[in-house]
């Protein structure tokens, strides 16, 4: 089972560092596998359904989990393993 790690929340099209890209600038894909129930960042009582997916920057993949945490705020999470 894949651990995660929050990056951070910005409101929609702002930027954040997802694996060293901002996911704004590219397609995502929704990858089929389940929806994981991750923590807010800063309310970690609080558990959300997020989506995972990838995005290919430069030949590169970059998967990531990200989903909207309230009205406009999304919140974008890394594999632990991508440390």
């Amino acid at each position: 089972m894949t651990q995660w790690r929050s990056v951070g929340a910005v409101l929609s099209g702002e930027p954040i560092d997802v694996g060293g890209e901002n996911p704004w600038l590219h397609e995502w894909r929704r990858l089929e596998e389940p929806d994981v129930d991750l923590p807010h960042p800063q309310y970690t009582q609080q558990l959300h359904s997020m989506q995972i997916y990838d995005m290919d920057v430069h030949g590169r993949r970059i998967r990531f989990a990200s989903g909207e945490l309230s009205n406009g705020v999304w919140g974008f999470y890394v594999p632990v393993e991508a440390d």
